[in-house]
């Protein structure tokens, strides 16, 4: 991936950039080859004939470079977008480091997601503009360019000490074309950001890269101009090769906020922290009983879902979907996380928020009236509600928050009212979420089945962490929902979700069961699982959703914000340990003096 905070594109290993979408993340694309051919859009550039690869980002940054070796000599292939630029660009420089190369260039513009062509007219002999509708691209480079068959083709020799750039922006069709970019300057203010922003995480130690790594891919999810971070540059990535578990994960999910603010705060950068907080804070104005799970990254509320059939999807994966129905399902977990990233932000020292109290108040008055009703739970279900134990148990974590600050305010009344319905809901969920010849948490209420959230909750201290319950509950996890050592959402098989059977695991909530292990003092087997995850990494050090142990490969959308974050806290717990204490007091009895990200003392 290589981004400039407004929007992201996608490099593949032979030169060939296959996925963006401009202006923004959750724009049309203008190159969809990652979902379809060449004819739905890429822009190659790449030796001709046979080539050795191999790439890596520069340092702590997100410049890429791709270097490739041939009989006739080496190249690299230089990948960038200027991050202080009018227009967001992308910047190819194709340096030659041995010998003279022969490369070429084949570019396919296609916008509205592969299927419209536009018009390319020659402006001088080293600017193309292309247009269809509304959108402008313009492309700068000396090398020798022509049309054919509706691409853009090229060929060129570079040989050691010469650089040849590709510079293409993108503007709106009825404007000038925008000025010509800078090319040197571009890329060391673009180094320097890069290199001041991921300087100023100070952690040391065998895991401090691969952190540093995910918090700048997070960073690079985030959208500027609002703060909201996208789950995913992608859409319609499959979970299951061949299947139609595809979907658009290029918007902002509540759910990540508290896991997303903690890496943040942890790793010591506060004003990434507040953004997404004052993000967060916007999206939800308004009645509470207009909450969505997930939104747009300036906080857009229609993200209608629709299908591309022109699109054959990733692997033959289809339908390829735009836009993601969950929006507007009845989620009930976000009430407890939107309670948590509140208290998370007062503990960690950030700006109140606008409205942060009247927030609460009244979002508090919603769930006091709807946690009884089922729902369609955190893996956002497309069968029948259910009654969903880890949704019920995040409900109680909002009014345990609730009750908690209230008593820290000295407010009497408030802290009787929230604490009395916490304690409902938590003896609810003892007396309905438990499986009583197993003794452990259930997927649903009446249900057998287990469940990977079922993990969050000693994270969220809902019993301590060596509460038999929570032990049988990992046990059982470990037993059922575990391929090759990672861990399963849950259990396809029964239908709950209304799709067809099979998907990988999913990394995030293997990542849990690191924590578990951590808070359960089973370090051991913490740091045994967390080395085997790491490694899942691809050769430049990113995560997609899940990853399926059988073929070996990665599965879902790419890269995933939900796995980065989830690895940079589990990395954070084992680095720091004992020495940083849980916030929230376990129900029953003190939880031993262990951390999880998730309660940031």
């Amino acid at each position: 991936m290589i981004g400039d905070m407004r929007t992201a594109a996608l490099v593949c290993r032979d030169g060939s950039i296959d996925w963006l979408c401009w202006p923004r993340f959750d724009s049309a694309s203008c190159f969809a080859a990652l979902l379809g051919a060449p004819e739905h859009g890429r822009w190659l550039i790449a030796p001709k004939g046979n080539a050795k690869m191999r790439r890596a980002y520069r340092d702590t940054t997100m410049i890429l470079e791709t270097t490739f070796s041939t009989k006739e000599g080496k190249v690299c292939v230089v990948d960038f977008m200027p991050t202080g630029a009018d227009h967001s660009s992308i910047v190819r420089l194709v340096i030659g480091r041995e010998g003279a190369v022969r490369m070429r260039t084949d570019l396919v513009v296609r916008f509205d997601y592969g299927i419209s062509i536009p018009w390319v007219a020659r402006v001088d002999e080293k600017t193309l503009s292309m247009v269809a509708g509304p959108h402008m691209l313009t492309l700068r480079t000396p090398a020798p360019l022509k049309g054919e068959d509706m691409h853009t083709t090229g060929e060129f020799t570079i040989r050691a000490g010469e650089t040849v750039p590709f510079v293409m922006s993108y503007s709106r069709s009825h404007l000038p074309l925008p000025l010509p970019l800078s090319v040197e300057p571009s890329l060391a203010a673009t180094e320097a950001f890069w290199r001041e922003w991921s300087g100023r995480c100070k952690l040391t130690g065998p895991a401090a890269e691969i952190i540093r790594r995910s918090l700048v891919t997070l960073k690079a999810l985030s959208y500027r101009a609002t703060g909201g971070i996208v789950a995913a540059v992608t859409t319609s990535l499959p979970e299951q090769i061949g299947g139609a578990r595809n979907w658009d994960y290029r918007y902002c999910w509540l759910r990540d906020a508290t896991f997303t603010l903690l890496a943040f705060l942890n790793a010591g950068y506060t004003d990434e922290a507040t953004a997404w907080q004052n993000w967060l804070m916007r999206a939800i104005a308004g009645s509470p009983d207009q909450f969505q799970t997930l939104y747009g990254v300036g906080g857009e509320r229609r993200l209608d879902e629709w299908q591309l059939p022109w699109l054959p999807g990733y692997e033959q994966s289809a339908p390829v979907r735009v836009g993601n129905a969950a929006a507007v399902q009845n989620q009930l977990d976000i009430y407890g996380e939107l309670a948590d990233v509140m208290t998370q932000s007062r503990k960690g020292g950030l700006p109140a928020a606008p409205r942060r109290k009247e927030i609460r108040a009244v979002f508090l008055d919603h769930l006091a009236e709807i946690w009884r009703r089922p729902d369609e739970g955190i893996w956002e279900i497309r069968g029948a509600p259910q009654h969903f134990t880890h949704s019920k148990a995040m409900a109680w974590v909002a009014f345990d928050r609730a009750w908690r600050g209230a008593q820290e305010r000295g407010e009497k009344r408030a802290h009787r009212k929230w604490k009395k319905i916490a304690d409902e809901i938590h003896a609810d969920v003892c007396r309905n979420g438990v499986d009583r010849e197993r003794g452990c948490f259930v997927q649903a209420y009446g249900s057998r089945h287990l469940d990977a959230s079922l993990l969050l909750l000693a994270i969220v201290g809902f019993l301590p962490p060596k509460d038999p319950r929570i032990r049988k509950t990992v046990r059982e996890i470990e037993r059922r929902l575990m391929a090759d050592g990672f861990v399963l959402r849950y259990e396809t098989g029964s239908g709950v979700d209304g799709l067809p059977v099979g998907e990988g695991a999913f990394l995030a909530c293997s990542f849990w069961l690191v924590d578990n292990y951590i808070l359960q003092g089973r370090r051991t087997d913490a740091t045994r699982l967390f080395n085997k995850l790491i490694k899942l990494t691809n050769d430049v050090g990113l995560l997609a959703e899940e990853y399926d142990p059988r073929a070996k490969r990665m599965l879902g959308n790419f890269p995933q914000a939900f796995s980065h974050v989830a690895l940079v806290n589990s990395a954070l717990n084992l680095m720091h340990g004992a020495r940083i204490r849980r916030s929230m007091t376990s129900r029953g009895k003190k939880s031993p003096r262990k951390h999880v990200a998730r309660n940031k003392s």
